[in-house]
């Protein structure tokens, strides 16, 4: 059976991006509309209406009004923006997030696909929580540094372009108004009483992805040693083809790590001394961070190999 796959922003840079992943596939066959037919809203509607599943790569009102164009219950829908990742009545696309995630994603009629930095802030808390060794009461903080074609078109060309809105910057923060919209995903989906302080930057490289939260162990109920940290990681990771922990024997972790392909690598660096760790993840922004991921759930709610189509 083909899977009849519609990608509604297939021109953006996720979209494009998980064309890529499809590309070839027998099992799959991509809808395609020329650039006038996606700009007509009855063209539109019915490629969201024929499709067995779309993905959307909108941004967050357009997601909204394409949702509502499906007029029909058995189109399943997988939403790259941030519109429902924080939705009661959406599944939430990070397969290994807990036990039994992918079964529910694979009988989900809507998913939302994670964000980038809450997929590597999930990845590393998420586990410690649920094992306790993280009181789900702690506040929080995580710092986070990206690619800067997270920022889409604007900040690919602001980077890439010699305009007047080029910029020669190496590395800026940004989200200081501490309001990002990523927070309340990392604060719901980590089970955690308190939204995280979330320091995100952008750096001059075209993908990848740091993200690290800092722990002091020592002030933390039961006081876990760098060691527990680990194999509690390991344990929830253990069986999984795309996330990875990698032991903590090397100087520095670089942001190019992962960059091109789909995996998603975790380290616990700390100081049983000091009673302080360091989470370390490394991921590609539009990899397991978008296009990955959204072709990962794909895969899962078809029926296929988790991993087809993935760079791993």
């Amino acid at each position: 059976m083909i899977a009849h796959v519609f990608i509604d922003g297939a021109a953006g840079t996720t979209g494009l991006e998980i064309r890529e992943r499809l590309a070839g596939r027998a099992e799959i066959e991509v809808m395609v509309l020329d650039d006038q037919d996606r700009k007509d809203p009855k063209k539109r509607a019915q490629a969201l209406n024929a499709a067995d599943f779309v993905i959307l790569c909108l941004p967050d009102d357009a997601a909204r009004e394409a949702v509502a164009m499906i007029e029909n219950e058995r189109t399943r829908v997988i939403d790259a923006s941030t519109a429902y990742r924080t939705a009661a009545d959406w599944t939430y696309g990070f397969a290994e997030l807990e036990p039994g995630q992918a079964a529910a994603i694979a009988e989900a009629a809507r998913v939302s696909n994670p964000g980038c930095y809450p997929t590597g802030f999930l990845a590393l808390v998420r586990p410690l929580i649920r094992a306790g060794l993280i009181p789900h009461d702690f506040p929080l903080s995580v710092n986070a540094v990206s690619g800067y074609s997270g920022g889409g078109r604007a900040m690919i060309a602001e980077f890439e372009s010699d305009g007047p809105e080029a910029t020669d910057t190496a590395f800026r923060p940004y989200g200081l108004s501490l309001a990002h919209k990523h927070v309340p995903e990392m604060q719901k989906h980590a089970r955690i009483e308190h939204p995280p302080i979330f320091l995100p930057s952008v750096a001059r490289t075209y993908r990848g992805m740091i993200v690290e939260v800092p722990l002091p162990l020592f002030a933390f109920t039961r006081k876990p040693s760098v060691e527990a940290l680990e194999n509690v990681l390991r344990d929830a990771y253990r069986d999984s083809p795309v996330v990875q922990v990698l032991p903590a024997d090397v100087a520095t972790v670089s942001i190019e790590e992962n960059a091109g392909t789909d995996r998603l690598s975790v380290r616990v660096f700390g100081n049983d001394e000091t009673r302080q760790a360091r989470l370390i993840a490394t991921l590609d922004n539009l990899g397991k961070g978008a296009a990955g991921a959204a072709v990962q759930n794909l895969n899962i709610m078809a029926g296929l190999d988790p991993t087809a189509g993935l760079v791993l």
